[in-house]
């Protein structure tokens, strides 16, 4: 499939036309009243469709419809989003920003998914009726109405990421376009999705105490299937944030890129291991590694759009796998903390391997003691919070000062590890010579190119210098790390676009430094940008690589209002962790309660 480059000419940068915000808001607006109309029949007994459906779907082992029907709802939305999420972040890096939330059919996908997981999460909360308390842990609403908390939590999930597509609308109108996945906004989209997924393992969990109630169970091997496959979905929720360097057009700093990774394995693995016994955690690898696989295979080979890779989390599985096999596996905390530790050091070294033969760039020694910095606290972090995760699930969560230590300190790590790594700078004075040959066509200009950067740009081991020439259509993104041939002298190793719709810079990350130099922009009227063109030699100054990459942003606005929005965005993030937090625990204390009364309910052991 392909989808040609944005037009320079009439594609606005600040916010989509006004006629598709219209027709979004009342596509919504629709929606919305149908669903509430649902929900009102089904709870007042006009209709029994919807009570049938969630007894059918748990027909064979006697689940609650309040569990089977979201779980339904999540599994689809998550792969729909995940499919179009994909795309998405192919085809702005193939052709740009587009005219609109209409104009980009990625876009449908994603708010397919997004409002299929709130509906998920609604449908757990309104299924529920005549005053039956769904699990132990449910929430009362009115006088006869209860709800699950993991219920509650998915629809904020939903809610969540869904006020990110007006408020993204938003943030153009006032900062531009930002065509980067770490916008505010966007970290709201896939933020939501991917915790959202957290929220139906502990849904299950409910469901899980509320059938044993009845005498009821899942199978053993099939429970330990869905719930494997539950993490592994949870460990791609949590590692979509990494896709600028999966795509090989990384924004930010590399250093970035191993936080992520243990970030994501430490929680996710460590809780699947304590949670569900034996081979969970490689499990939920061998799940992630097969759904992005099938997505990459149908984003690049199906649809044409940019090629992109993924980490391998395989090594990190094993060495939880084997670290359970002693005795530490009965101190769950310990047990996270050096889970954290091996994946922090000897994961990466197998992620490094695993990086540097599928990545378009390879993990430079000279990033390697700042990323250790970063990345072995957060792992152990994120093992912590994965084993706390764990204990909630058995109903077994230590002092509530231990496990609001851990949250904090875990939160103030991360933040820690996220502020270095944006703390980047441009040389002064620095500047990039070129040579350009030409080498293309006239309908497809391309060149090699000759490069020498003026003293103290970079040292010996640089973490990279590249050429990337990107939305320009078609294939997408061409990148060529370059082949140094003096001290300070570099040459291309293949011909990079220089016409047409391409933007195409010199990038040079080297420590902190992030800076880069413009080779060829095109002309772009709404911005009121003039051609930058490859002329056959010349020189130009090293500017922040933000400024060419998003081009479309602006700074025109006061500084208070970039804060306050930001601020605003953090404060809603913080309270997506916060929700998941206090429902863990209230499924937690739920268990511990019931357990100290009768003892009917033995959560899974921590020896399995």
């Amino acid at each position: 499939m392909f989808i040609s480059a944005a037009d320079p000419e009439s594609t606005p940068v600040g916010g989509a036309e006004l006629q598709q915000v219209v027709w979004l808001s009342v596509a919504a607006t629709v929606v919305t009243i149908i669903l509430l109309i649902v929900a009102w029949a089904h709870r007042t007994h006009r209709i029994e469709w919807f009570d049938r459906l969630g007894r059918r779907l748990g027909a064979r082992h006697d689940e609650p419809g309040w569990s089977t029907i979201p779980t339904m709802f999540v599994a689809s939305s998550l792969i729909v989003a995940l499919l179009g999420f994909m795309w998405d972040v192919s085809l702005h890096a193939g052709r740009g920003r587009d005219a609109g939330p209409l104009a980009n059919p990625a876009h449908y996908l994603i708010l397919y998914g997004l409002f299929a997981l709130f509906v998920a999460g609604m449908a757990a909360i309104v299924y529920p009726r005549d005053g039956e308390k769904p699990g132990v842990a449910a929430v009362r609403i009115t006088r006869h109405w209860y709800a699950p908390v993991s219920g509650i939590f998915i629809a904020a999930c939903g809610l969540y990421a869904l006020i990110g597509f007006p408020l993204d609308d938003v943030w153009h109108r006032l900062f531009g376009q930002d065509v980067t996945l770490w916008g505010p906004t966007h970290l709201m989209l896939i933020g939501g999705a991917g915790l959202s997924t957290a929220g139906i393992i502990l849904l299950n969990r409910e469901a899980e105490i509320a059938m044993r109630l009845r005498g009821k169970a899942v199978p053993t091997w099939l429970r330990t299937i869905m719930t494997s496959t539950a993490f592994g979905a949870l460990l791609i929720g949590l590692s979509v944030f990494q896709a600028e360097f999966d795509f090989g057009i990384a924004q930010f700093r590399m250093v970035f890129a191993p936080m992520m990774i243990v970030a994501a394995a430490g929680l996710t693995l460590v809780a699947a291991r304590l949670y569900i016994g034996p081979g969970a955690a490689i499990g939920a690898a061998i799940f992630f590694l097969l759904m992005r696989g099938i997505i990459s295979f149908i984003v690049t080979d199906v649809m044409g759009e940019a090629h992109h890779v993924f980490p391998l989390y395989l090594g990190s599985a094993v060495l939880v796998e084997l670290l359970a096999i002693s005795r530490l596996r009965n101190r769950p905390l310990a047990f996270g903390a050096v889970a954290g530790l091996l994946i922090g050091t000897v994961g990466l070294a197998i992620e490094k391997f695993w990086n540097d033969r599928v990545f378009q760039f390879p993990w430079s020694q000279d990033m390697w003691v700042e990323g250790l910095v970063m990345a072995v606290p957060v792992a152990i972090a994120a093992g912590l919070c994965g084993s706390l995760f764990a204990m909630g699930l058995q109903g077994r969560l230590p002092a509530k000062n231990v496990g609001r230590v851990i949250v904090t300190a875990s939160v103030v790590v991360l933040a820690a590890g996220v502020a270095n790594g944006l703390h980047a700078t441009v040389p002064k004075d620095a500047t990039a010579s070129f040579e350009l040959t030409q080498v293309g066509t006239t309908e497809e200009p391309a060149v090699s190119a000759q490069v020498t950067l003026s003293d103290g740009v970079v040292d010996d081991d640089p973490t990279w210098v590249q050429i990337t020439a990107w939305q320009g259509g078609g294939a997408g993104v061409v990148t060529d790390r370059l082949r140094r041939t003096g001290e300070n002298t570099f040459e291309s190793t293949k011909p990079v676009p220089v016409g047409g719709n391409w933007k195409t810079l010199l990038r040079v990350q080297d420590g902190r430094t992030l800076a880069a130099v413009p080779i060829f922009l095109p002309a772009d009227a709404p911005l009121k940008a003039k051609e930058v063109p490859a002329e056959a030699s010349f020189t130009r100054d090293f500017v922040p690589e933000i400024d060419i990459l998003q081009r479309e942003r602006t700074d025109d606005q006061p500084a208070w209002i970039w804060a306050a929005a930001n601020m605003v965005v953090l404060l809603c993030s913080l309270g997506i962790i916060l929700g998941i937090c206090v429902s863990v625990s209230r499924v937690a204390r739920s268990i511990e309660e019931h357990e100290a009364a009768d003892g009917a309910e033995r959560a899974p052991t921590l020896t399995s």
